[in-house]
């Protein structure tokens, strides 16, 4: 290893490489955690507002943080500027590609001109830091040999690399980063995972798990817990659907002692909708794809997925049972989950389509997803006025999809059926 590294004991600027739903929260809770940060965006609308003292993104909470650390936050479109600080996050998109593994593509094309930017300058120890989720092995096999090219040496000895995902929940990001349950870091070399460690220990306000393991283990890692998770809310739907058949049997009753078990526990054990979002979804079917790549299977990952699948399927028969086609039906709550506008897999948004395909008149309500921020919404008549809506619904059925707490109120009327997969 030599001496080159030992400075990166303490990493104090931080450069964070695309400032979207994550990136501007990482770059925001750094600076007000006391690091110098400086965000690097090709959109430079995002770099104007963070340089504004403005939030990019909606996500609460992100403002009042962006105004904590505002003298230590700047923002930049010029990759040249990562030169002068001790690590660059990266945390551009990963799209999923059709067979279930995670595009390479904006995580090369994010970090090539900072790692150009580094070699013109003659910098030599510089850590990169992916935060994006990535393939299983592609970080090996794709990411490092591409940053060993361009800055003409070898990674672990003139550079190193972390793969360092967060465990967040959108709505609820900022809280996420600064107290999570799990730190987790694969590192090129044991001084850059403790550099990283001791960042974490200085930036977390309470005091995590920190595991540091290679970088495939961690890649690993990612996917899985949120795999595990996944598998956890379809055994609920499974069993959900199995109780439904027995008369008296009663779901939350079964689950309330479930959870009691303390192998089992409580969280995520709730009878209700699919799972949806950016990604349990992906996550989970990228399991299934790590295991085809190397000669195997992961039915549990897979039935997940078949099991979720259906449970969509389940409510919109659910729903076909109560009202007929040609009647007008409210769904309130197409986002996958209150406090945030992200309608990816939303077990809302797809009730709504396959209503409106089906022949009935379809309304649509959420209190953060909007044609300008979902596009998925413009095929759709829009609520626009709640209150108005709530005195006076004029629909055959209510369908409250996503559990916003103002939709708790919502009285039933003899016009109007209001009904909620699980029982608010």
């Amino acid at each position: 290893m030599g001496t080159a590294v030992s400075h990166m004991n303490s990493i104090k600027t931080v450069s964070v490489c695309g400032l979207g739903k994550l990136g501007a929260c990482i770059a925001a809770t750094l600076a007000a955690r006391g690091f110098e940060v400086v965000g690097v965006d090709i959109d430079r609308e995002k770099v104007t507002k963070i340089n504004e003292g403005l939030a990019p993104v909606d996500e609460p909470l992100l403002a009042e943080t962006i105004r904590a650390g505002r003298s230590r936050l700047r923002a930049t479109v010029d990759p040249r500027e990562t030169v002068a600080t001790d690590a660059a996050f990266f945390i551009p998109p990963s799209p999923s590609l059709p067979d279930g593994s995670f595009s390479n593509e904006f995580l090369l094309k994010a970090m090539q001109p900072v790692a150009k930017a580094m070699k013109d300058a003659g910098k030599k120890n510089h850590l990169f830091v992916c935060s994006s989720t990535t393939t299983p092995g592609a970080m090996d096999a794709v990411l490092i040999p591409m940053l060993e090219r361009e800055l003409g040496g070898i990674c672990g000895r003139d550079f190193s690399v972390c793969y360092n995902p967060e465990f967040i929940a959108l709505g609820d990001v900022i809280n996420g980063l600064l107290e999570p349950d799990l730190v987790l870091i694969g590192e090129s070399d044991p001084k850059s995972g403790a550099a990283l460690e001791q960042l974490y220990k200085k930036y977390n306000r309470n005091s995590p798990r920190i595991a540091r393991m290679s970088i495939v283990s961690a890649e690993l890692t990612k996917i899985s817990l949120n795999s595990y998770i996944t598998m956890k809310i379809s055994f609920t739907n499974q069993l959900r659907l199995i109780a439904a058949r027995h008369p008296h049997a009663d779901i939350h009753a079964i689950l309330d002692a479930l959870g009691n078990d303390s192998r089992i526990g409580k969280k995520y054990l709730r009878a209700g909708l699919s799972y949806g979002g950016p990604c349990f979804p992906r996550d989970n079917r990228l399991l299934a794809y790590t295991a085809r790549k190397v000669g195997l299977e992961a039915p549990l990952a897979e039935a997940s997925d078949r099991v979720n699948e259906r449970t969509k399927e389940d409510l919109v028969e659910r729903v076909q049972a109560m009202a007929r086609p040609g009647d007008m039906v409210a769904v309130l709550g197409v986002t996958y989950k209150p406090n945030t506008h992200i309608t990816e897999e939303a077990a809302g948004l797809f009730l709504a389509q396959q209503l409106k395909r089906r022949g009935y008149r379809v309304l649509v309500h959420d209190f953060a997803a909007t044609p300008a921020n979902a596009p998925s919404l413009h095929e759709f008549e829009l609520i626009s006025n709640w209150e108005a809506f709530k005195r006076n619904p004029g629909v055959k059925l209510a369908v409250i999809c996503c559990p916003w707490a103002q939709y708790r109120d919502l009285p039933p009327t003899a016009e109007t059926r209001v009904f909620t997969p699980w029982q608010l």
